[in-house]
């Protein structure tokens, strides 16, 4: 009965979160677009309008996956009884607020390490599942979903381990809102960016790099948060002024319907990963 209650509130609890996620990105897209092609408001918003209702879809059909994945490793991890090495990264004898917020982005810096590395074998072992969120070509704030499968891979690649080590930046108050929300704008194609401050903090031309077809952006930016970890495992790359390159999959169209968001991984073999590929691309036969 604690399952099924766990499941279902949390369930109810994130879709309720997505609403106000999808009323500010729509508002956002329709305000402040990259390409102004569009002068008013009102078009833009009917022309933003397909393939956001289509993601927005997506998503609620990927919460129960996520939520279900979640609740099931919170059940065996709590079982297990395991507590991380550094439950709190907040250096002591400073004051309480002072302490919060520097444990807080502390932590945020050490989940993206996690991350980054998690990432990276996900292009290089997982292609064919996480082929599915690289083959949008319009991206958005909503279009960032990704398949259902990939939330276990996460909790393999990312959550048990850090774990281990500390608390999920995710999990805390407000860090963990508005890493989730970046998560998102990094996708958003809104010209609102965060000027010199992208060189340590991801604003979305950054991670745009990374969904690039272009071959010189392949293996680029991995990280979600911060820039520090490619630049430090020598995979960064800082676009230049006015850099915004088309995004998708050169040889695979985006899913249109939940069927082929569902099936996607499994029903186009060229998606297998190529074991001489640190990443595998689609375009003279690869494509990010």
């Amino acid at each position: 009965m604690d399952f099924t209650r766990a499941l279902i509130t949390g369930i109810a609890d994130f879709d309720f979160s997505l609403l106000p996620l999808f009323a500010v990105f729509v508002a956002l897209e329709a305000l402040f677009p990259r390409d102004r092609t569009l002068t008013s408001v009102a078009a833009r918003l009917r022309a933003n309008a397909p393939s956001q209702l289509k993601a927005a879809c997506f998503w609620v059909v990927w919460v129960p996956f996520a939520v279900l994945t979640a609740v099931l490793f919170q059940a065996v991890w709590s079982k297990l009884g395991v507590k991380p090495l550094l439950p709190s990264l907040a250096p002591t004898g400073m004051p309480r607020p002072v302490g919060i917020v520097i444990g807080a982005l502390a932590a945020a810096f050490v989940g993206d390490f996690v991350y980054y590395w998690c990432h990276r074998v996900q292009h290089r072992f997982f292609w064919r599942f996480h082929a599915v969120h690289h083959s949008v070509r319009r991206m958005s704030g909503l279009a960032a979903y990704h398949h259902v499968t990939e939330e276990a891979f996460k909790i393999a690649l990312y959550a048990l381990p850090l774990g281990l080590v500390t608390t999920d930046p995710y999990a805390l108050p407000v860090i963990g809102l508005l890493l989730g929300w970046q998560g998102n704008y990094l996708h958003s194609p809104i010209r609102l960016h965060f000027g010199p401050l992208g060189r340590v903090i991801q604003d979305n031309r950054f991670h745009r790099i990374h969904h690039s077809i272009e071959p010189r952006h392949f293996d680029k930016n991995f990280g979600v948060f911060c820039t520090l970890w490619d630049w430090l495992f020598g995979t960064a790359y800082f676009p230049a002024p006015g850099e915004w390159p088309q995004t998708g999959l050169a040889e695979h169209p985006e899913p249109e319907t939940i069927r082929d968001f569902l099936q996607m991984p499994f029903r186009a073999a060229s998606l297998a990963a190529a074991p001489e590929a640190p990443c595998p691309m689609l375009g003279q036969a690869r494509s990010e």
